[in-house]
């Protein structure tokens, strides 16, 4: 079973930078990739930034310019600088893990989730 924990998060005035980052542990199994989602109340949870294993990035319009994933793989992190947050950028921030085990099946793990808020 794969496990994903989430760190980083708080409150930072607008404008301001955050970094998130995510550690995968508890499975032997290939990572495909990583990613970061995050959700408001009322919404559904909206994909951010990925990164796969051959390092091929992707990033949703709204972050872009702002937001930079990179991935350590010997500590099996996965990161998330945030710079010029804006009051939009408030959700909960969630790391996702696809994994490829031995039966060639994906699995996914979701981390507990992390608060980002964005106020002066």
């Amino acid at each position: 079973q794969g496990q994903a924990v989430e760190s980083g998060g708080g409150l930072v005035q607008p404008g301001g930078s955050l970094s998130l980052s995510c550690v995968a542990s508890g499975s032997t199994a290939s990572i495909y990739g990583m990613a970061w989602y995050r959700q408001v109340p009322g919404a559904q949870r909206e994909f951010i930034a990925g990164i796969t294993n051959g390092n091929s990035i992707t990033y949703a319009d709204s972050v872009k310019g702002r937001f930079t994933i990179s991935r350590d793989i010997a500590k099996n992190t996965v990161t998330l600088q945030m710079n010029s947050l804006q009051s939009e950028d408030t959700a909960v921030y969630y790391c996702y893990v696809r994994r490829r085990g031995r039966d060639q099946n994906f699995y996914d793990n979701w981390g507990q989730g992390t608060q980002v808020t964005v106020s002066s």
